[in-house]
C-alpha cells in the first residue's frame, strides 16, 4: 500500500492509505505490452552481418519491389508488396523464423492466450531498408494477432519504434499531461533500435517510424503470425 502524508502536532507522520474493499483505490487495468528482447545470445554480429547483405541483394534483384517502394514508400525500399514470405524461399530467413517463433510463443503466453491447441505461424516476413530520410507512416497490422521487427543493422542516432495510445482517439476532452507524466501514462512511446534485438506487440496497435535523420542505411526486417 502507498503511504500518505498527514499532518500531527509534532510535524508529518505517515499512515496507510485508505483501502477500499481490500484492493488499492486506483488500479491498472486494460495494459498494453510491449516485447523486446535480443533474438539470441551470442554471435549476433556475425549473423546479422550476413543477413543484412541478403537484403541488399534482395533489394537489387527485386524490381517489382523497387517501383512499388517508389511510389508508396519515398527514398526506401520494402519487400512488403513483392516478396513478403521470405522465410519459404531463404535458409537464412527460416533460420531468423524459427528463432523469432521462440519469442512469439513466450509473448502470448505472457499476454494469457489461450490458442486453443491451435499451431503459431507467421504469415508475412519482408525487408524494410531507409536510407537517409526515409520514414514509415502510422499503421497497424490487419488480419494477425502479434506483429513484430527484427533490426539487422542500426547507425547511432536512427529512429526508433513509436507506438500510440490505443485510446487515444476517445481522449475527447482530456486535458494535457504534466511535465513529469509517468511513463504508462504517455500517449506515445518509442522504443530505440538495436541490431539484434526482437520487437513483438499485438497487431492492433498503432506504431510508424520517423524520418532517418543519419546518412547510413536503417535495416530491419518486419513479420505477422496468426494462429490457425
Amino acid at each position: 500500500m502507498f503511504p500518505r502524508k498527514t499532518a500531527s502536532a509534532s510535524g508529518l507522520r505517515v499512515t496507510p492509505t485508505r483501502i477500499i474493499n481490500g484492493v488499492m483505490p486506483t488500479r491498472a487495468w486494460f495494459s498494453t505490452f510491449i516485447y523486446n528482447e535480443p533474438l539470441f545470445r551470442s554471435g549476433l554480429q556475425r549473423f546479422n552481418d550476413g543477413l543484412a547483405d541478403e537484403c541488399r541483394n534482395l533489394r537489387d534483384y527485386d524490381d517489382a519491389g523497387r517501383k512499388w517502394s517508389a511510389k508508396n514508400y519515398p527514398g526506401g525500399y520494402t519487400s512488403y508488396a513483392s516478396l513478403n514470405q521470405l522465410h519459404k524461399f531463404s535458409s537464412t530467413f527460416a533460420t531468423l523464423e524459427k528463432k523469432i517463433t521462440q519469442h512469439v510463443k513466450k509473448f502470448a503466453a505472457e499476454l494469457d492466450m489461450d490458442l486453443r491447441g491451435r499451431t503459431i505461424t507467421m504469415t508475412d516476413f519482408w525487408v524494410n531498408i531507409m536510407p537517409e530520410h526515409a520514414a514509415h507512416s502510422l499503421h497497424l497490422h490487419p488480419l494477425s494477432f502479434i506483429s513484430g521487427t527484427y533490426y539487422v543493422v542500426t547507425p547511432p542516432g536512427c529512429p526508433g519504434l513509436k507506438f500510440e495510445d490505443p485510446r487515444l482517439s476517445k481522449f475527447m476532452a482530456a486535458p494535457p499531461k504534466t511535465a513529469k507524466v509517468r511513463p504508462a501514462n504517455q500517449p506515445h512511446i518509442t522504443y530505440p533500435t538495436a541490431a539484434g534485438n526482437v520487437i513483438l506487440f499485438e497487431s492492433w496497435l498503432r506504431h510508424e517510424v520517423a524520418a532517418n535523420r543519419t546518412t547510413e542505411e536503417r535495416i530491419s526486417v518486419s513479420f505477422n503470425y496468426n494462429w490457425s
